[in-house]
C-alpha cells in the first residue's frame, strides 16, 4: 500500500508539429529541462528515470544523455498507454520509497523521419510471434482499429457521421490551443469527404503525424513546498492488457480501459460524473468513442449518440475531451500518452490559456483523468488526477 502521496510537480513539451532540425534525443532533453524549470525542484532529487521508444536501451541511453544516473528506471513498453503505465509505476514506486522524484521524458521525429526517408509510413510491428498469423493478410494497424469500429457500427447503430464528431470536436479544441498543429475549422462533411483510409476512416478520422516530446516529473508529498508549481495529485490508476493478436480479442467494442478505468476510478474513490474534463487516446476517431464508454461515462453502445451533441468541446461540452486538441488536430509523435498528462495538469493547473476548463460552478476543474491506449487496443493504462 501506498505509504506517502504523489503529485505531478512539473510538465512540459518540447518543440512539437515541424521539427526538421532535431533529434529524438535532443528533443528528449529540451522537454526534460522545461518540466525540471517547470517544477522549479533541485535536479540532484531526480533518482527515477522511466522512457521508452528510443534506442537500444532506452532509460539507460537517454538518462544517460541527460546526465541523469538513476537509482529507479523503468522501460515498460506498450504503446500509446506506456506513459500512463509507467506513471502508475512510478508512483507506486515514490509511494513506497525506492525514489523520491521520477522523471517521465519521450521524444520522437516520426514525422521528420518521414520526409528524410529514414523510415517508411507503414513501419511494421514485426512478423514474428502471434503477429505472424495476421501479417499475410495485410492486416495493418489502422486496419485493425477500422474493424473495431465496424463491429460497433454493426452492433450499436454507430453512424460513420458521429465517428466524424469527433475529429470535428477535436479540431474546435485544438483552434484554442496556440501549440496546436491544425486549427482550422473541419465540418462532418470534411471528415466524410477525404481521401479514405480503412473503411470507415478517411483521413480525418486519423490522427496527425508529427515530431515532438514531453515531460512529466513526479515526486512525493515532502518535496511539493520545495517546488514553484500547485501540485497536481495522483489519485489513482490501473493497467490491464487485453491481448496480442485481434483473433484473441473477445469482443471488438469492449477496449481494455473497461478494466484499467474501473480500477482507476475505483482506487482513486471518485465516480466518472465527478470528473471535469478527459484526456483521451485518440490515434483513431473510434478510440475517443469507445474509451468514453468504458470508462463509464455513457452506457456501451451509446458512445455516439454521447459524442453527436457537441459534449466533447472545451467551449460548451458537457465533458470537455483532448482539451489540447488531441492527436487528431495538435500532435501525434508516436506514443503520445505523456501528452494526455501533460495537457491534463495544465488544466487543474488553470494554466491552459483560452481552452482552459471550469467546473460546473465556474471555478477551476477538481478531476480530470488521462487514460492511453496502445497497439491495436491490446493495452490500456488510465489516471486520475486530482488538485488541492
Amino acid at each position: 500500500m501506498r505509504t506517502r502521496r504523489v503529485a505531478v510537480v512539473g510538465v512540459s513539451l518540447s518543440a512539437c508539429g515541424r521539427v526538421d532540425q532535431a533529434t529524438p534525443y535532443t528533443l528528449h532533453a529540451q522537454a526534460a529541462r522545461r518540466a525540471l524549470a517547470d517544477a522549479g525542484l533541485d535536479r540532484g532529487l531526480v533518482d527515477g528515470f522511466a522512457s521508452a521508444g528510443t534506442g537500444t536501451l532506452a532509460p539507460a541511453e537517454v538518462a544517460d544523455y541527460l546526465g541523469l544516473r538513476p537509482t529507479w528506471v523503468d522501460s515498460t513498453s506498450v504503446g500509446g498507454s506506456t506513459w500512463e503505465v509507467m506513471a502508475a509505476h512510478a508512483a507506486d514506486a515514490i509511494a513506497a520509497g525506492h525514489a523520491n522524484a521520477v522523471l517521465l521524458a519521450y521524444g520522437s521525429t516520426a514525422r521528420a523521419d518521414l520526409r528524410a526517408g529514414r523510415r517508411t509510413g507503414t513501419l511494421s510491428f514485426g512478423t514474428r510471434g502471434p503477429l505472424q498469423f495476421e501479417v499475410p493478410y495485410g492486416h495493418t494497424l489502422i486496419a485493425k482499429y477500422a474493424m473495431a469500429a465496424r463491429r460497433h457500427m454493426i452492433e450499436h447503430g454507430t453512424t460513420v457521421e458521429q465517428l466524424a464528431q469527433v475529429a470535428v470536436q477535436a479540431r474546435a479544441n485544438a483552434a484554442l490551443n496556440p501549440e496546436a498543429m491544425f486549427r482550422d475549422p473541419i465540418t462532418v462533411d470534411d471528415v466524410l469527404s477525404g481521401p479514405p483510409v480503412a473503411e470507415p476512416f478517411t483521413k480525418l478520422h486519423c490522427c496527425v503525424r508529427s515530431d515532438g516530446g514531453a515531460a512529466v516529473l513526479l515526486a512525493a508529498e515532502e518535496f511539493v513546498r520545495d517546488c514553484r508549481t500547485a501540485p497536481v495529485w495522483i489519485l489513482g490508476t490501473g493497467e490491464h492488457v487485453s491481448h496480442a493478436a485481434m483473433s484473441q480479442w473477445t469482443d471488438f467494442t469492449v477496449s481494455p480501459a473497461a478494466v484499467s478505468g474501473r480500477l482507476a476510478f475505483e482506487r482513486a474513490g471518485v465516480r466518472p460524473h465527478e470528473i471535469d474534463f478527459a484526456e483521451i487516446y485518440d490515434a483513431f476517431t473510434y478510440m475517443t468513442l469507445v474509451t468514453l464508454e468504458d470508462l463509464g461515462f455513457c452506457a456501451k453502445g451509446e458512445g455516439g449518440a454521447f459524442v453527436e451533441k457537441g459534449r466533447l468541446r472545451v467551449e460548451g461540452g458537457d465533458l470537455p475531451v483532448n482539451t489540447d486538441g488531441g492527436g487528431l488536430s495538435a500532435q501525434h509523435p508516436g506514443m503520445r500518452g505523456l501528452f494526455l498528462l501533460v495537457e491534463a495538469v495544465r488544466q487543474l493547473r488553470g494554466e491552459a490559456g483560452a481552452r482552459q476548463v471550469r467546473a460546473r460552478d465556474g471555478e477551476l476543474p477538481r478531476l480530470g483523468v488521462a487514460s492511453g491506449t496502445g497497439g491495436w487496443f491490446c493495452s490500456s493504462g488510465t489516471v486520475i488526477l486530482g488538485r488541492g
